[in-house]
């Protein structure tokens, strides 16, 4: 399975056994919260099936969600270096099967093996470039922009061609994502849909041709 993990597809067959044996693996139900903005971190998770959502919220139960992630991708690393608390929360959209590899673990894995710690860094690089390219996004862009951006990065190919989203969000989902109320994305989306740029299925979104990259 760690061989399906971008942070870990460089690696060899040794490395990946040696993590293999040393992680846990926990299945969480629909709507549980795996980490909490706050709590001690002391795991690396890495997903096996299922999908989560990072997201910030206040005391007024107001969120913002930083991402949605699937099989092969990972969350709570940042922690396992600074020890600081977790900087957001993550929950379970879905059933969800994890691997935990613990913060004890990995740092004498990073002692031992330097292929792992590469591997690592260049994940925390990539992540980092990522979180650079969301806060131009939303600095820089109106609300058509920032949703027209969301869509492009989450949309993959399909088997007939076509670009597709197939993760099943809310219009409050997207509008979450990119800072912005569900009736302004609504609107935007009805107008991408009138325009033939966009379909909307079972909250399915597929893009049909490119679009425009102002409103």
């Amino acid at each position: 399975m760690l061989q399906d993990v971008a942070v870990f597809k460089g690696l060899g067959a040794e490395d990946l056994s040696y993590l293999t044996e040393r992680a846990a693996t926990r299945t969480y139900p629909k709507g549980a919260i795996i980490v909490s903005e706050g709590d001690e971190g002391n795991s690396l998770y890495l997903i096996q099936s299922g999908s989560v959502k990072a997201y910030l919220s206040d005391d007024k139960g107001k969120e913002v969600v930083l991402s949605n992630q699937g099989p092969g991708e990972y969350f709570g690393e940042l922690a396992l270096f600074d020890e600081a608390p977790r900087s957001a929360s993550v929950a379970t959209l879905e059933t969800c099967k994890v691997m935990i590899i613990s913060r004890t673990m990995l740092l004498t894995a990073l002692a031992e093996r330097p292929g792992i710690a590469t591997a690592l860094l260049e994940a925390l690089a990539t992540r980092i470039r990522t979180l650079t390219e969301n806060v131009r996004t939303m600095a820089l862009l109106d609300v058509f922009g920032r949703l027209v951006a969301l869509l492009n990065s989450m949309a993959k190919p399909s088997d007939d061609g076509r670009l597709v989203i197939d993760q099943r969000l809310t219009q409050q989902d997207l509008a979450s994502r990119i800072g912005a109320s569900r009736e302004m994305v609504s609107r935007i989306l009805q107008d991408l849909v009138k325009g033939g740029y966009i379909e909307l299925e079972q909250k399915r979104i597929t893009i049909k041709k490119k679009i425009p990259s102002s409103w």
